[in-house]
């Protein structure tokens, strides 16, 4: 096996709280904490070893809120206390994202990075290396952000579209715009023409690019965070991040650097990927039985049963009688059973939870 590159680096996303799969996940423990395929992994844990093919374990940064930073150490037992990256307060993805690459550039100027979401499925993950590997290879020679974009199976609604240049048969695509997630009618249209592209979130560059295009694209925030660079990596870094993270913009490093940057291309992936956003997405993802129900740990009892996502906890006895497509999900002092079809009305329901019976819950 060929050694590991020492200039590739990840930052690995994991601070999101995904309350659309709740009760399982929760601010305290969300999502990406979870065994949420019932593989004997967490979905952090997955995300992890499938860079560590590419990426030395050492150069894998893990961006999470510090409320999450004791479940990291648990979980990834053999990362070091460098490699974690703690947000103060919750400023949606670029921030963090320039806080980290400005760590990273400090350290290694040749760095290259990716920058991943800690909860997402890919199937083919000798195929999701090679293209991450081209990627790499381009922005080693080139100014450039990149993107991995996912070819779309149908005319979804609930992601944003890459659209990119057509008139090239190369596999590496100049983008020409964002587009944000549409309608349905527009989403048709997307595919029509055939060249949009689901938007995943995974992004590569050389560090000197993106801490250019924060440079160039968000000047106040650029400033906030390069203020801070004798501090980084030395004992005085955390006091300037609690004193200098909440000045940040709440802003997402699609709309501060992707959506204005003309040097934006983009890889349409080779791999199955699933961003498990739903428990509806987390069903199509699992093994069914021969009536379609989809069972997580359960040991079951089921009569005239179908398309049923059902979850609890490890070997207890879940008898269902008459119910079709539904989400039936049993977590310690929560009971969940919910229509499939309005799972996005989850997270309305976790608040309507909260606001009656208390914070906790949620």
């Amino acid at each position: 096996m060929k050694s590991k590159n020492s200039n590739y680096y990840a930052i690995l996303m994991a601070g999101g709280v995904g309350s659309r799969f709740w009760p399982v996940s929760t601010q305290d423990f969300p999502k990406q904490f979870h065994d949420m395929l019932g593989t004997g992994d967490t979905l952090i844990q997955k995300t992890f070893k499938r860079l560590a093919r590419l990426i030395p374990e050492e150069n894998i940064f893990i961006l999470t809120n510090e409320r999450y930073n004791d479940l990291v150490f648990e979980q990834l037992p053999s990362v070091t206390k460098r490699q974690v990256v703690l947000e103060p307060a919750m400023r949606n993805t670029a921030p963090c994202i320039l806080y980290a690459s400005l760590k990273i550039q400090k350290e290694n100027e040749n760095a290259l990075m990716i920058v991943a979401p800690s909860d997402h499925w890919i199937e083919d993950e000798d195929a999701f290396a090679e293209d991450v590997e081209k990627a790499f290879d381009f922005c080693k020679t080139n100014d450039a952000l990149m993107t991995l974009g996912i070819t779309p199976s149908f005319a979804n609604t609930g992601y944003g579209y890459i659209e990119y240049d057509k008139s090239t048969s190369d596999e590496i695509k100049s983008v020409t715009q964002f587009r944000e997630k549409p309608d349905y009618e527009t989403a048709k249209t997307f595919i029509e023409k055939g060249n949009f592209l689901w938007n995943a979130g995974i992004f590569m560059w050389s560090v000197k690019s993106v801490v250019e295009a924060f440079r160039n694209n968000q000047t106040e925030l650029f400033q906030l965070f390069s203020s801070g660079i004798n501090d980084y990596n030395t004992e005085r870094e955390e006091q300037f991040i609690l004193q200098n993270y909440v000045k940040a913009n709440n802003i997402s490093v699609d709309y501060a650097i992707m959506e204005s940057s003309k040097n934006v291309y983009v890889i349409p992936a080779t791999f199955d990927w699933n961003d498990l956003g739903t428990w509806g997405s987390l069903y199509d993802k699992l093994d069914k039985d021969e009536h379609k129900n989809a069972i997580v740990n359960a040991q079951t009892l089921l009569q005239d049963a179908s398309g049923n996502m059902i979850r609890s906890k490890k070997g207890k006895v879940v008898v269902v009688d008459g119910l079709e497509d539904y989400i039936i999900v049993d977590k310690d002092e929560v009971l969940l059973i919910f229509p499939k079809v309005k799972e996005q009305n989850i997270k309305k329901v976790l608040q309507d939870v909260k606001s009656k019976f208390g914070e906790h819950y949620g």
